[in-house]
């Protein structure tokens, strides 16, 4: 790692860039919370959890392979368990980066905005919704429209993001229920090729869902333990 070059140092992984000219992704034990309590939804560090990134790898292996099988486009290479490192094929991100929320439940920030209008752990459609990666403004909702005219994506790199969101949240869905666990909502992140060609980046973990059995939440480090059981 240390004859790679740094190209960018996030919360939970280093971003290198190779000889070959794809990225490397180095997994750190480092955890997004507050006062020393592990939290997905935060937006900085705020613990260290010995393992975190082996298992956080290892959850990105299963299903980017499963999803690459399946025949949508993803970053995704080869990793090495031994370094947790992940190989990735280079992706620009959209704008200055943007989180993509699937939601088969109704809970969470969409219940602080819409409660009004539904209840708490009610079915929904596979929603989809966006929102800008910006710590200082509480990451904001962003609609099609928007993005749009902002030039972020084209209409059509919308769809495409909202049908592959769609499909993988089904897989991701599909996987847990078989071992009795309901998949509430999860987070991802799209970037584009130089041909403009939308696939999935960063890391498919159980710290981006929310995850519930037997009607109680399972906290993403139990999630791990149990999928991988």
């Amino acid at each position: 790692m240390e004859n790679l070059q740094l190209i960018y140092t996030g919360k939970t992984k280093n971003v290198y860039a190779l000889p070959n000219g794809n990225c490397l992704l180095k997994f750190k034990d480092d955890c997004t919370g507050k006062d020393g309590v592990f939290d997905p939804g935060e937006n900085s560090v705020g613990l260290t959890i010995e393992g975190v990134g082996d298992v956080n790898l290892r959850m990105s292996i299963y299903f980017f392979e499963k999803i690459n099988a399946a025949g949508i486009r993803t970053h995704y290479v080869s990793a090495n368990l031994q370094d947790t490192t992940m190989e990735v094929l280079r992706a620009k991100p959209f704008g200055h980066g943007l989180e993509v929320i699937c939601r088969h439940k109704a809970v969470g920030s969409f219940i602080r905005r819409y409660g009004d209008y539904i209840e708490n752990g009610a079915d929904l459609p596979a929603y989809v919704e966006m929102t800008f990666k910006n710590d200082a403004l509480g990451d904001p909702l962003v609609t099609k429209d928007a993005l749009v005219a902002l030039g972020v994506m084209t209409d059509a790199q919308y769809e495409t993001i909202k049908t592959m969101t769609q499909q993988i949240t089904q897989i991701v869905a599909d996987d847990l229920a078989a071992k009795g666990m309901v998949l509430y909502d999860i987070k991802f992140e799209y970037g584009y090729d130089a041909e403009g060609n939308v696939m999935l980046i960063d890391e498919i973990a159980s710290g981006n869902m929310r995850v519930y059995k037997n009607g109680e939440y399972i906290d993403p480090m139990t999630l791990s333990k149990l999928f991988f059981a």
